[in-house]
């Protein structure tokens, strides 16, 4: 206890510290090199090249010089950082040094899984770990902040940046949040190892109409506070430095603009103590919603609003002292903002040591070494998902088998990077085929098929699909017929997911699918390998093919990792973090539903309840289904209070199959009569096992008020009296339960 005590009397002593070096630091400033504090630039210029002369870069240039430039992006490697931070500690009045920013989204040159992949793990430690890896790199490359972790929840895989968040379950986002923010910035953030993270996109982004990028956000205050705020709130908790907003409306207010998102919720009940990023020139967007008549009153709303830091708008730095001048923007939002700022600065230890991330020899020992290369091959190997393994076909036999592996993303080597992969070169993944060919003893032959792109994709343009070109698939289906097994690698390029790419289709792209079923007509002893970034509607697949593996986009040891989860040296373990739908059609689709005043038939064959008539109800493969290579049984649930509004749920699990098996038990629960309508079914709790062949387990997980209540529609948080059902098994579609009273 005296040591806890200690520990927490030299944290207070040391925020008090930095309180006060903030407050004497803003004594001294102007108000332009206040304002220049809440800029962002991007790296507007060749740093280790010509002073830039003339025009806006010349301009910037002369505002990094006199302190105008609070922060850069997109300035990496430690020459081009060094450069930078010189520039701003050594030639500016007051030498307040830069952050430098970057999207380290799942990594830095060596990258692990895509976050929607890494989610799958459900694997807490593991991507605490992915986070502490990349930060590891990327602070020996200069950078000392990450866009990063998108923690917004999203229902709807047409949205392409489904694959940067966490799925669509707010209590696993809100864990996998937490786990994220502590691996970016570690226990002490003035180590020059950890950077500073952010939590973004506040609020509601995952939510935009028709899952398309940019759009309008139109959701009622119950899920607002009970599924889109809640990762946020973990994040705040886990003591997240930054925080993003989003280029969507809430409530026909840009989320930029926003004074309730920012001041009310975040900055005051939350009690956040760090600084808010705009998006990418959201402020300046403003203008385009029609929320702010120019880039001056867009600058003036945004201040207000809590807004502290601009994003490549340049409307602080342009407008903002000429507002405070005005009386329309006081100078008391200025000194708040900038105290903000500075604070994370100095809890980086920058003002000590403006070049503590800037060591060249740390930067050419670190990045690429093989610690991280064995760091995001472990993540890549947790983060598969076997979907489907008729007559145990797989694991594959390690010798003596003739296998043709037919797809072109089999042998792509810059795909398997996944989307948001600024610092990865291209080519640098290990393909699918070098991952099967480090097994030696089987004959491996290749046939493209078909290419999934019409040309080279880019991630700054539009990708163009291969919807004509089937001249490949008379040798895929030759090179099937003399195999053994065929294994099919399908699924998306990368830059088919991502930011701005999102789709109205979610089937397999172009002339994949033609590919498959040509294909499996000739040889039906078939694995399917998925390679993408969102949920796939593949019905055909999951009624005839007999195995199919969800294998995302795994980042620089993708081959490797499917090749051993293939041949067995790792027994598969994910879980979907996501439903997957059997049509577009039911998107937005979702296990935590509430229920309808008709959800089934009253007898058969009516027509008046809530369903298709075309598709039935039910997802092709639920939240938080996974199957391993052995089997799971789950029995003697039992349920008993603990305490005041606390119970435990207790139950034997016992892997039944041949081989050691980990398995992620889950915990449901259902609040059935309430004040505001609850869901079918919620995640309030989870553990991962592993067991040998036979080995029986008790499982126990505590539920009390923080997992049995929930938000009212002012934000209030209720645990009200009443009948609960408990659900435990290895998914949502689980059926053993109990009924407790509260």
């Amino acid at each position: 206890m005296t040591t806890l005590t200690s520990c927490k009397q030299e944290t207070k002593s040391t925020e008090d510290s930095i309180d006060a070096k903030v407050k004497t630091l803003l004594s001294k400033m102007t108000l332009e090199e206040k304002i220049g504090q809440m800029n962002q630039y991007n790296g507007f210029w060749d740093v280790t090249g010509p002073t830039p002369s003339t025009g806006d870069a010349a301009k910037k240039y002369e505002d990094l010089r006199k302190g105008y430039v609070g922060s850069m992006l997109n300035v990496r490697g430690v020459e081009n950082v060094r450069a930078v931070q010189k520039i701003a500690v050594e030639e500016s009045r007051l030498g307040i040094p830069l952050i430098i920013g970057f999207d380290l989204i799942h990594g830095y040159k060596t990258l692990s899984p895509i976050p929607l992949a890494e989610s799958a793990s459900w694997d807490l430690d593991a991507i605490k770990h992915a986070a502490e890896v990349a930060a590891l790199e990327a602070s020996a490359a200069g950078i000392n902040w990450t866009f990063a972790p998108m923690v917004d929840i999203s229902r709807d895989a047409r949205w392409g940046r489904v694959m940067e968040g966490a799925g669509e379950d707010p209590y696993l986002g809100s864990l996998i949040a937490q786990a994220r923010v502590h691996g970016f910035q570690g226990d002490d953030l003035s180590k020059p190892n950890t950077l500073a993270a952010c939590a973004k996109h506040f609020a509601g982004y995952g939510f935009v109409e028709g899952g398309k990028e940019y759009n309008t956000v139109d959701v009622g205050t119950s899920t607002l506070y009970n599924v889109v705020f809640p990762p946020f709130k973990a994040a705040v908790d886990a003591d997240v430095k930054t925080f993003m907003n989003a280029f969507n409306l809430l409530n026909g207010i840009p989320s930029t603009g926003n004074t309730f998102l920012q001041r009310n919720i975040l900055k005051g009940t939350w009690d956040f103590k760090g600084f808010v990023v705009s998006d990418w020139a959201s402020i300046e967007e403003m203008r385009k919603h029609g929320f702010a008549k120019d880039m001056k009153q867009a600058a003036e709303i945004a201040a207000n609003a809590g807004c502290d830091m601009d994003m490549e708008s340049d409307a602080y730095v342009i407008e903002l002292a000429a507002l405070v001048k005005e009386g329309k923007v006081s100078e008391a939002v200025i000194d708040e903002a900038v105290s903000r700022i500075l604070k994370v600065k100095y809890e980086l230890g920058l003002f000590d040591d403006p070049y503590k991330y800037c060591d060249e020899e740390r930067e050419k020992s670190v990045v690429g070494s093989q610690d991280i290369q064995n760091a995001v091959l472990d993540m890549a190997k947790k983060s598969i998902v076997l979907l489907k393994n008729e007559n145990q076909l797989l694991p594959l036999k390690k010798q003596g088998q003739n296998i043709a592996v037919i797809g072109k993303l089999a042998q792509d080597k810059t795909s398997p990077l996944g989307s948001w992969r600024l610092a990865a070169d291209n080519g640098t993944a290990v393909s699918f085929l070098e991952g099967m060919k480090a097994y030696p003893d089987n004959t491996i032959t290749f046939a493209k098929g078909a290419d999934v792109t019409a040309e080279e994709p880019s991630f700054t343009k539009e990708i163009k699909i291969n919807t004509t070109d089937k001249s490949g698939f008379d040798d895929a289906i030759k090179t099937a017929k003399q195999a053994d097994v065929v294994v099919m690698v399908l699924g998306e390029h990368a830059f088919e997911s991502g930011e701005a790419r999102s789709r109205t289709k979610l089937g397999l792209p172009g002339v994949q699918q033609e590919l498959l079923e040509a294909v499996f007509a000739v040889n039906k002893n078939m694995v399917l390998v998925l390679n993408n970034g969102r949920p796939l509607t593949i019905p055909w697949a999951a009624e005839h093919v007999p195995a199919i593996v969800e294998a995302w986009q795994l980042g620089t040891q993708s081959g490797n990792a499917i090749a051993q989860v293939l041949y067995g040296d790792y027994n598969p373990s994910g879980k979907l973090p996501v439903t997957f739908p059997r049509t577009v059609g039911q998107v937005p689709m979702f296990y935590n539903h509430n229920q309808t005043g008709r959800p089934t038939p009253k007898n058969p064959g009516d027509v008046f309840w809530s369903h298709y008539i075309d598709v039935e109800n039910t997802p092709l493969y639920p939240f938080g289904f996974g199957l391993s290579y052995t089997t799971f049984e789950y029995s003697n649930l039992e349920v008993s209070k603990s305490g005041d509004n606390s119970f435990k749920v207790s139950f034997d699990l016992k892997n039944t199959g041949a081989i050691a098996g980990k398995e992620t038990a889950q915990v449901y629960i259902r609040d059935l009569v309430a004040s505001v309508v609850r869901p079918v079914k919620e995640l309030k709790g989870f553990k991962q096992v592993t067991l040998e062949p036979g080995e029986t387990k008790n499982i126990t997980i505590t539920l009390t008020d923080k997992e049995l209540g929930f938000f009212d529609n002012d934000g209030n948080y209720l645990v009200e009296p009443g009948e609960f059902k408990i659900f435990v098994g290895g998914s949502s579609d689980t059926e053993l339960e109990v009924s407790i009273t509260l």
